[in-house]
């Protein structure tokens, strides 16, 4: 790691269209642990609350990390915030030298406001297909385009998101979500629930994370429906749906947004884990982090045939594959009735023996070295 800390920038500036105190999640997972090689910025996407022209506010977030929020006056145009969010970017990076930045972008949108810059190195983590999901702008693709066209290095959050683009650039590289073991493997032996779910009585089956046109609505509700004796505890935000859509049975739970270290308490208390997206283009290439995560907690996981949950976790069969809430109920009542899980906890715990965020970090910072180092070419 010295030959890495030598040739690596001393900033990297990431421009992430994920806020850093929403959901944790991969850009959290890596940015912190970059933040022990580099000074690292978050710039996230601009509130519309400002009372002057416009600025970013900086946060310290301690070990290393700056998040950037941009605060520009209401009532803009379109053009006029790209004009607005450009000229903030240029005054944070006016005489700074670029040698000493690496540009990481979330989302291709950043590039219209950043391009006139160079850096020593960009990277293009594409941790999802951004053009499927509700609300995505229609240049998103165009933008996409040019990105890979600048990238040094490209990351992709999932195997299935490298097969669509690996031919788009010739130093891509798949980094599937990762764990950290030690934090989730907490639910294997805490004794007490957190007192919302404390009180819930009965066969628990959770779910966490962001609640949006990727949920499948039906599905959850058609096993509430099913098996009104079963609780379904579902924890987070609700994001571009309609609260209203969702399903009022009284044996489905709404807790709310949960803080990361928060989950293990609850996960402690669920018979199983869910992941019940729906099938369509905005979970088409999604890898989602709390496969293992769940995994890890030593809980059996029903899920939707997403396929990156599918290859490898169903093909190895560590989690039970389902399409629908017969399905879901097939299975949930099987795992159920196993009494004894030690040798899938044990098959489980093997595979995810080398899987961690720090060894992903690890194989990153190599790659992206030895780009810094002329080692990589198009015709290697």
């Amino acid at each position: 790691m010295k030959d890495i800390l030598k040739t690596f920038p001393s900033n990297l500036l990431c421009f992430s269209h994920l806020r850093w105190d929403f959901v944790y999640q991969r850009p959290q997972h890596l940015l912190s642990r970059f933040s022990n090689y580099s000074t690292v910025y978050v710039l996230e996407e601009p509130i519309f609350d400002a009372k002057d022209d416009g600025h970013i506010s900086f946060t310290n977030r301690g070990n290393n990390i700056i998040v950037g929020v941009p605060h520009l006056p209401e009532g803009l145009s379109h053009e006029e915030i790209n004009a607005s969010m450009t000229d903030l970017v240029d005054q944070f990076l006016q005489g700074k030298n670029l040698d000493n930045f690496a540009f990481w972008y979330y989302s291709p949108m950043f590039l219209s406001i950043s391009e006139k810059h160079t850096p020593k190195l960009t990277i293009y983590d594409c941790m999802d297909e951004l053009s499927a999901f509700k609300n995505a702008p229609k240049e998103l693709t165009q933008m996409e385009k040019k990105l890979l066209g600048r990238a040094d290095v490209v990351f992709t959050g999932g195997q299935s998101l490298y097969e669509a683009k690996k031919h788009q650039h010739p130093n891509i590289h798949p980094f599937p979500s990762s764990i950290e073991k030690e934090h989730f493997q907490k639910a294997r032996t805490v004794k007490d629930q957190p007192a919302d779910q404390a009180g819930i009585e009965g066969i628990k089956l959770g779910f966490y994370g962001v609640l949006d046109e990727r949920f499948d609505i039906d599905l959850i509700k058609g096993i509430a429906d099913a098996r009104p004796e079963w609780q379904i505890i579902l924890i987070g935000p609700v994001v571009k749906i309609d609260p209203a859509t969702l399903p009022t049975n009284s044996n489905i739970h709404y807790m709310g947004q949960k803080s990361y270290q928060e989950l293990p308490a609850y996960l402690s208390g669920w018979d199983i884990a869910l992941i019940p997206f729906a099938i369509n283009e905005s979970t088409k290439f999604i890898s989602p982090t709390k496969t293992p995560e769940y995994l890890s907690a030593g809980i059996p996981v029903v899920s939707t045939p997403i396929k990156d949950v599918i290859n490898p976790y169903g093909r190895h069969k560590l989690v039970s594959i389902g399409m629908n809430a017969d399905d879901f109920i097939e299975a949930i009542e099987r795992e159920l009735n196993t009494t004894n899980r030690s040798a899938w906890l044990a098959k489980t715990d093997l595979f995810l023996a080398d899987k961690s965020w720090d060894n992903t970090v690890d194989k990153m910072m190599q790659l992206m070295n030895r780009h810094l180092n002329s080692d990589f070419s198009i015709a290697s």
